[in-house]
């Protein structure tokens, strides 16, 4: 055997042992010391066909795939892989991760790289191997149409539409591998071809269990315990970052201690966790999320002003047939730190239809904490003016009635200097007694509720958003990307931009309160409430505004009703006289 032949033999060996332990590849090769689960990740990725893995922030997602890109492309000559994303900014991050840090870390892969067919620009990214393969990035959209990939990886996939991944990126695999073989037949290569299989990765942080990227990985899972398929799914938690020293704790510990924290989103991003149904909830969270179809929410003037009361977010005057209701569930403080009110405001928008029905569109909605009874009317009063309601929505049962009191007088706005005049009840005539005016516009509806009244309520609102009735705002991810449209969004600062998406995140926490309320079932009613630590303010606040907008609905069927019935009688017709035909 010659020299030549020796080397061609001990290089056939190390490359197929490297290919069964790519993480020994990278500690060889590139000179990493990786953390067990890394390594863990390398064989599986190189094994498996599809891979998907939910991953938490600081997990190193990007620095995984980068590994892997490279080992695919060293070990395996004229590999195409092909790296997809929503945004090009988003890919680019696995370039920075081969160039900046892999490849000065190892001369060996420098080596590997053809520098000058290697191209970062505008318009082409790509990293070529003087072996032939390549890793190009590409964006997740019609303009990607042609490429081929042997090697597909879609990072961050939730935030890729399913119909782009299915009519275009994965037609990217139609070809396989095909390295030259040239000391075997035509037939011994086919064989060899159709051993090798092209490879798809997923990677994305948890979203909602409604969105399709819930349904990827459950089939994943479900093909993954099959054991003539080669699939791959794993969730990997923040708590792993932390034991493996990616994430600070401190900084987790701080972000969850923060008054604006928010529990959904940190169980999607940091416990890898896919958020919807409690189990055995009364509102399922299919049926309520599917209602999420509003774009830009009504905000009052003070905030729409930050972006120069742009036409998308700020409150557009009535059409003709139209009513808003603002509703407030006013409840003590859970804290024991703060001893104030805490209130959810929901303001509905009930758009008249041909059928005589009433759609409704949730366009606001905000929670205060710490106010004061008199701090909390006056917003009250201030939004009923500023969106032009007609109704008032308040339980005056409990600690609501002190609110009302002081709407039913009137209130001085020590900012503006206005006086808004008194307000009264509009269904209860004790209620209405209390008004300190008896010309006051009687706008109020007191809710005190009873079990048959609260009954209906859950069972109403259930409805609503089983029909498609109730509407309300997208999620806060897709909400952020509509306010991005609006040129003096961006330039805002963090903390504004926040005030702009608070309808947004509000609306995720009312559907969190929903699915996760307890219901009991006795002589035919339903009884809601909530779970040890939780509230059900904002499920109160929206329960009792669907209720008086059906109640409104009613009135104004039973006036179409009567229109048509006066209509009708106007016209009188006598019935007509039939001749005989003369013989």
């Amino acid at each position: 055997m010659t020299r030549y032949d020796r080397v061609l033999e001990g290089a056939a060996l190390w490359v197929a042992f490297f290919r069964k332990n790519p993480h020994e590849f990278a500690r060889q090769y590139l000179h990493l010391d990786l953390r067990l689960f890394q390594k863990i990740m390398l064989i599986m990725m190189n094994y498996c066909v599809t891979f998907v893995m939910i991953g938490a922030r600081g997990i190193g997602k990007t620095f995984i795939v980068a590994i892997f890109c490279v080992i695919r492309a060293v070990l395996y000559p004229g590999s195409k892989i092909v790296i997809a994303s929503g945004t090009r900014g988003q890919s680019m991050q696995v370039f920075d991760k081969i160039l900046l840090e892999l490849k000065p870390n190892s001369p060996e892969l420098a080596a590997e790289i053809d520098e000058k067919q290697t191209k970062i620009n505008g318009t082409n990214a790509q990293i070529v191997f003087k072996n032939g393969s390549y890793i190009k990035i590409v964006t997740a959209s019609d303009s990607a149409r042609g490429n081929r990939a042997t090697l597909l990886i879609i990072d961050e996939f939730r935030m890729v539409s399913k119909d782009v991944i299915d009519t275009i990126l994965r037609k990217f695999l139609t070809q396989r591998r095909m390295p030259r073989y040239e000391e075997l037949t035509k037939e011994e290569r086919n064989a060899e071809y159709a051993k090798e299989r092209n490879k798809t990765v997923y990677l994305s942080s948890a979203y909602f269990t409604d969105h399709w990227s819930y349904t990827k990985c459950t089939d994943t899972l479900k093909f993954m315990l099959d054991p003539t398929r080669k699939d791959f799914i794993c969730g990997l938690p923040y708590q792993l970052s932390i034991a493996e020293g990616l994430l600070d704790q401190e900084s987790v510990q701080e972000e969850m201690l923060e008054t604006d924290f928010n529990e959904i989103k940190f169980a999607m991003e940091y416990e890898a966790v896919f958020w919807g149904n409690a189990e055995g909830a009364f509102f399922d969270f299919n049926s309520v999320s599917k209602n999420r179809k509003i774009k830009y929410p009504m905000l009052p003037n003070e905030q729409s002003a930050l972006v120069k009361s742009d036409m998308n977010v700020r409150i557009l005057p009535k059409q003709p047939g139209e009513k808003r209701i603002i509703s407030a569930d006013i409840a003590l403080m859970a804290s024991t730190k703060y001893k104030n009110d805490a209130s959810a405001i929901h303001i509905t928008q009930l758009m008249p239809t041909k059928a005589g029905r009433y759609c409704v569109n949730l366009i606001y909605t905000e929670a205060n904490e710490g106010y004061r009874t008199e701090k909390e009317a006056l917003r009250i009063r201030r939004l009923y003016e500023e969106y032009d309601c007609d109704y008032i929505v308040l339980d005056t049962k409990n600690v609501g009635l002190s609110i009302y009191d002081i709407l039913a007088s009137d209130i001085n706005d020590p900012d503006s200097g206005e006086i808004y005049p008194a307000l009264s009840c509009c269904n209860n005539a004790d209620m209405a007694a209390r008004c300190t005016s008896r010309n006051a516009p009687k706008v109020i509806w007191a809710v005190m509720g009873s079990a048959k009244f609260n009954s209906d309520c859950a069972l109403m609102l259930r409805e609503a958003f089983k029909s498609g009735r109730l509407r309300l705002l997208e999620n806060e991810y897709d909400g952020e990307k509509e306010l991005d449209t609006i040129k003096s969004f961006k330039g805002l600062g963090q903390q504004e931009q926040m005030l702009l998406m608070l309808p947004y995140i509000n609306t995720t926490l009312l559907i969190n309160e929903l699915v996760n309320l307890r219901h009991e079932e006795s002589g035919g009613l339903v009884r809601v409430s909530e779970k040890s630590g939780m509230r059900k303010d904002r499920y109160s606040s929206l329960s009792y505004n669907y209720y008086v907008a059906m109640q409104l609905e009613k009135d104004m069927r039973k006036n179409t009703e009567s229109v048509s019935a006066t209509t009708g009688s106007v016209f009188v017709f006598r019935a007509p006289k039939i001749l005989k035909e003369r013989r």
